[in-house]
């Protein structure tokens, strides 16, 4: 939305608007992908591996009068690990932040797994709280129906939405009752802001991202990407220097592949997105060093926005 646009809206007595929405859920339910799909451009990265978002990643949509801050927030499970632990808490944290909440489930998994804990937990939270059925292509109108009733048994949602945020259906009334619903107010961030994550952990997390596409197979989760320098160049491009750590030797080879191959692949693909993203050349350069139990070091967690667990 233009300035003007804004400016107009005032004339006519309709106030802007601003919030913060969090969105759980169970891991894969599809979070990264439907944040991406409301803020209209790639904010937070998408995986088939479960757990690849690790700490809460805003993203920024203006809809109509209204500023929309999207909080997508780890996957909630049973943590096994510190790391896991972390991640727990951030989700929760998030939620009980925001001025609102979504409540997004698979609708292929049902309430199977973590959700029906999820929704326990949501009691406990004071919220207003909307229902948000995901993957709706892939079930029937009838099995959507009692699906949303189930789930309302547990918590009272204030609305329940059916979507599918890989092709966009019913995202739009998503935004349409967001922007009605939130608080009055002027917005937090530069219309044309769309995160408020810095450009060098978003490089770490576009590498991440493509670090788990080529080997989520292979690679367990112990591992960790960070920018390490950062340098604008007079003829207009960007070097951008990365460390992908890994606990043991053997993740190390994994990472490098036989003859550098995995590693070439990885920095091609992060390369040409993040060459997009800024809209610049970007010389991308990739070291695997191997860090030991790097999973309890506070330092890391404090790299990835996490609290350290005690």
């Amino acid at each position: 939305m233009s300035e003007d646009t804004v400016e107009t809206a005032a004339a006519e007595g309709a106030a802007t608007r601003s919030g913060f929405v969090a969105l759980i859920g169970a891991t894969n339910a599809g979070k990264s992908t439907l944040v991406n799909r409301l803020v209209g451009a790639k904010v937070s990265i998408v995986s088939h591996k479960v757990q690849t978002t690790r700490a809460i990643v805003r993203g920024i949509a203006i809809h109509k009068q209204a500023q929309i801050v999207f909080m997508d927030t780890p996957g909630i499970f049973k943590p096994r690990r510190r790391l896991d632990r972390a991640m727990v808490t951030t989700a929760w944290g998030g939620a009980k932040d925001a001025d609102a909440i979504m409540m997004l489930i698979d609708s292929e998994r049902g309430l199977k797994g973590d959700a029906e804990t999820i929704l326990e937990g949501l009691k406990e939270v004071e919220q207003p709280k909307m229902l948000v059925l995901n993957k709706i292509d892939q079930v029937s109108r009838e099995d959507l129906l009692k699906l949303a009733a189930a789930a309302n048994e547990y918590v009272e949602f204030e609305r329940t939405f059916m979507i599918s945020a890989l092709n966009g259906s019913g995202c739009d009334d998503v935004l349409d009752y967001l922007a009605m619903k939130l608080p009055e107010g002027p917005w937090y961030y530069p219309e044309d802001q769309i995160s408020d994550l810095p450009m060098r952990q978003l490089a770490a997390e576009i590498t991440r991202e493509k670090l788990f596409l080529r080997l989520h197979q292979e690679l367990p989760y112990s591992s960790h990407v960070e920018t390490e320098k950062w340098e604008e160049r007079k003829d207009g491009s960007v070097r951008i220097e990365q460390v992908i750590y890994v606990e043991r030797d053997s993740q190390k080879k994994i990472a490098l592949g036989k003859n550098g191959e995995a590693i070439k692949a990885i920095s091609m693909a992060s390369r040409k997105e993040l060459s997009e993203i800024l809209e610049q050349p970007v010389h991308l350069f990739l070291f695997v060093k191997v860090r030991e139990n790097w999973g309890d070091d506070p330092e890391r967690f404090r790299e990835m926005g996490l609290e350290f667990p005690k």
